[in-house]
């Protein structure tokens, strides 16, 4: 089948609802509008081009969970003031399609983490992220004790107001305002960061991407809150244990030059030189 269309993801926002009437109108029946909040969302239909996301980056994950193993490129338009996620701006949005349409366009690949949680012997969740999976305390005055293992070596127990365990391309998100340092997509990788550690010889660790994260949950855990890509929260139990690895599956997503991520980093984080 030849693939003819693009899909079309809209944040429920006045502004990014205005936009997609615009490219609507300007490509007609070449556009078909994806409602992934639904309560069954439908499914990916085999003659997309792509997925065109019109939102924030908490959009763009919630599409990156929607297409689950599939391999349908995504491609972010930049709302708001950060859109890390984003390759291009709404300014552009008409002219990017047009390209996408031509064919004239790269593909970058995602890493992403699967995350499983074992509980008496059985397998509760099995899930990916694109950014990250963070283990925190409910009550916030509280800290949250984490033992982690590395391919089942111990490594030490963080005791802080929380672990994240991160994607390259989740570097920066969450981690990066905990103090992680900011990785590019293409390192294979997965970080730790602690969130506000209690021993400040705790700091963010970078791990290759094929060590398998074992973590115990130590203390009181049962307040504690699994979280994923921001999107999803799962109480612990105590004898919880969470299994992180690399996932077989990685996001693919629209670029039109080499090396526009540093622009994006630029841009986004003010840095000399930036473009608007």
């Amino acid at each position: 089948m030849s693939k003819q269309r693009i899909g079309l993801v809209i944040k429920n926002e006045d502004h990014a609802q205005s936009k997609a009437r615009e490219l609507i109108q300007h490509i007609g029946d070449r556009c078909l509008v994806i409602d992934t909040q639904a309560p069954t969302p439908p499914p990916i239909p085999e003659d997309l081009i792509c997925i065109v996301v019109l939102g924030g980056d908490g959009t763009f994950l919630s599409v990156a969970r929607y297409i689950g193993d599939s391999d349908i490129p995504l491609m972010g338009i930049k709302f708001g003031e950060v859109g890390f996620l984003a390759e291009t701006t709404e300014d552009l949005l008409c002219e990017m399609v047009e390209t996408v349409f031509r064919g004239d366009y790269l593909i970058q690949e995602r890493s992403r983490l699967n995350i499983r949680v074992i509980r008496d012997s059985k397998c509760i969740l099995d899930e990916d992220v694109l950014n990250d999976a963070v283990i925190n305390k409910a009550a916030l005055s509280r800290l949250a004790s984490c033992a982690v293992y590395l391919d089942d070596t111990y490594l030490t127990t963080y005791r802080a107001d929380g672990l994240i365990v991160a994607t390259p391309t989740g570097s920066t998100a969450y981690s990066l305002a905990a103090g992680g340092p900011v990785v590019y997509p293409e390192v294979p990788s997965i970080i730790l960061t602690p969130i506000c550690p209690f021993t400040l010889t705790n700091r963010p660790l970078i791990i290759p991407d094929h060590t398998r994260v074992e973590i115990g949950l130590k203390g009181s855990p049962e307040d504690m809150i699994l979280t994923l890509d921001g999107q999803a929260g799962f109480d612990m139990h105590t004898c919880d244990k969470i299994y992180i690895q690399k996932s077989r599956h990685n996001v693919k997503m629209i670029s039109f030059e080499p090396h526009s991520y540093f622009k994006v980093l630029k841009t986004r984080l003010h840095w000399s030189g930036g473009r608007s």
